[in-house]
């Protein structure tokens, strides 16, 4: 999964990065690779932190439609990967059965999105259960 990220620099100031679609995480760096690095922890642990109170991650939505917002005039924008499955903690292997065209249309949603299928069906499997 990859969320975008909005870097803006105001003048006088570190490089700020903001995570829309996951309200209250942001973070900052004195260059946008120190930036982008921070940016990563800060996503992981914002998430980490959902999922210990049980809730659901929001979907990252298309950076084309936070560009529209102005708050986010001028921010230079990048996807940050996010591994579910490195953050959910212990995964436990399993044996399921799924109807061939409902694995295909699954496998192409997620190399589209940059997930694995393991990810995805347990963010959607959560969300579910929400």
């Amino acid at each position: 999964m990859n969320y975008p990220v909005a870097i803006h620099k105001d003048e006088y100031s570190d490089y700020g990065v903001i995570v829309p679609d996951l309200p209250g995480c942001f973070s900052a760096g004195e260059t946008i690779e120190e930036a982008v690095k921070m940016a990563h922890e800060a996503i992981q642990t914002h998430i980490e932190g959902m999922l210990l109170d049980g809730d659901v991650l929001p979907p990252p939505v298309p950076i084309e439609q936070h560009q529209m917002n102005p708050e986010f005039k001028g921010a230079i924008w990048l996807l940050i990967p996010v591994d579910l499955e490195k953050i959910s903690g212990k995964a436990k292997r399993i044996n399921i059965t799924i109807p061939e065209p409902a694995l295909a249309r699954i496998d192409a949603f997620v190399k589209d999105h940059g997930e694995t299928r393991s990810g995805f069906l347990t963010r959607a499997a959560l969300q579910v259960m929400q």
